[in-house]
């Protein structure tokens, strides 16, 4: 009898079990009737995620890549694939405020997704490698943009110059941006027109990728530039982040100074500052009270330094010219302009465009001649001492230190070919 007593317990402990099994792994919900429907819970599998592009899923669709050609329409692109031109004027009033269908431009890569009858449902458009337009072509006609996912490493880099700046990073693979970059950062301390072979750099940077793919390059963090002997470097520090940083020296001096070293940011000097020059026009000596850096007509002529124009306009001999005061001591004048950018009265900040190079006026070539004037006479810039813009404050310069400790151990450990150098 006992025997029998706990064969029972054991069998209705079972099926109450089997109760609250079933019970927990029914769920009941209410159909669109108001009727009680069973739904078994799920069970959890080991599912792969969907692949997906642009957020899109690729198993839904076939796509076809291509890009831009020469005076090609968003009409001819998708005419072949069963999307008629009423439904591309439809879409194209959708894209006027998000990003018009008449501003696709040449060369530019395109995606098409399609459904099993090779009828476009997405258009996706890449201005660039990280942003994206998406065209819905479906009924709800929708367009929006996105980001793809971008990550960032710090890299580095060092090289002599044989040629040029930009001829050295192509040669390294780099993106020949950087040049610009560091013309940016030495604006103040290094006339980049004086540049030649046998200088060299070394830079920290930061490298852009988009699926272990490089992209453009980002900021540069310090850099050491040795031009003709002499070696500058530069550190990017930000003590107040609410302010922004800025790029100082090994000694916490800040690179930002009252005036550029030249209008424009890469050129070649072809006239300097004299008392005594032979006029190339007039056929005489006579003193030369600028400097003239020649470049290709239409390159971008920047404000060496802040202030007020003071004239905009053309004359015979100067051609179109702007003229800028910067304070009661400081003018600057820039000749030969094809076009001017700013008016009379504007104010400009530093390295601000305000014309474009030109040969109007009395000029033989494309070219800026630049003036500089200090209190009231002119003089060779070139030869002015300014001061920096304010160092970094003693309560930050522990923190500064110890950046530049750690930026200078990563371009000790760069190699550079000094063979050869004085």
């Amino acid at each position: 009898m006992r025997e029998k007593k706990i064969s029972l317990k054991v069998v209705s402990l079972t099926v109450a079990l089997g109760v609250l099994i079933v019970f927990t792994a029914t769920q009941f919900v209410k159909s669109g009737k108001g009727e009680a429907v069973k739904t078994a819970t799920p069970v959890e599998e080991n599912v792969q995620p969907v692949a997906t592009r642009f957020g899109l899923p690729l198993d839904s669709f076939t796509t076809v890549n291509g890009t831009i050609e020469h005076n090609q329409f968003l009409s001819q692109i998708l005419s072949d694939y069963g999307i008629d031109n009423y439904k591309v004027l439809q879409l194209a009033k959708k894209a006027r405020n998000v990003f018009s269908v008449r501003d696709l431009a040449t060369g530019k890569p395109y995606t098409i997704f399609c459904d099993s009858s090779q009828k476009a449902q997405y258009f996706v458009y890449q201005p660039d490698p990280v942003d994206y337009v998406v065209y819905d072509l479906r009924d709800s006609m929708n367009v929006y943009t996105g980001k793809r996912p971008v990550t960032t490493k710090s890299e580095s880099l060092s090289g002599k110059i044989n040629s040029s700046l930009y001829e050295t990073l192509e040669s390294q693979h780099a993106d020949p941006d950087l040049a610009v970059k560091l013309a940016n950062i030495f604006a103040w301390t290094i006339n980049f027109y004086s540049i030649q072979k046998g200088d060299w750099f070394k830079i920290v940077y930061e490298q852009q990728y988009i699926k272990d793919k490089p992209i453009e390059s980002g900021e540069i963090t310090s850099a050491i530039f040795s031009n003709n002997g002499e070696i500058y470097k530069a550190y990017y520090f930000d003590p107040d982040s609410s302010e922004g940083g800025e790029f100082y020296n090994e000694k916490g001096k800040s690179l930002r100074k009252a005036f550029l070293k030249a209008p424009l940011r890469f050129s070649r000097i072809t006239s300097h500052y004299s008392l005594r020059r032979f006029h190339p026009i007039d056929k005489v000596w006579k003193a030369h009270l600028g400097t003239d850096f020649a470049a290709p007509t239409g390159t971008p002529i920047l404000a060496t330094g802040s202030g007020v124009v003071i004239a905009s306009r053309y004359t015979r001999f100067n051609g179109n010219y702007v003229k800028i005061r910067h304070n009661r001591t400081y003018t600057t004048q820039y000749l030969h302009m094809s076009k001017r950018a700013v008016k009379t009265g504007q104010h400009v900040r530093q390295g601000q465009v305000i014309g474009y190079v030109g040969m109007t006026g009395l000029a033989t070539g494309p070219h800026v001649c630049y003036r500089f004037w200090k209190n009231g006479r002119q003089v060779d810039p070139f030869k002015q001492k300014f001061p920096s813009a304010k160092p970094i404050p003693q309560k930050y310069m522990a923190s500064f230190q110890r950046l530049v400790d750690s930026a200078n151990l990563v371009m000790e450990k760069l190699p550079v070919d000094t063979s050869g150098l004085n």
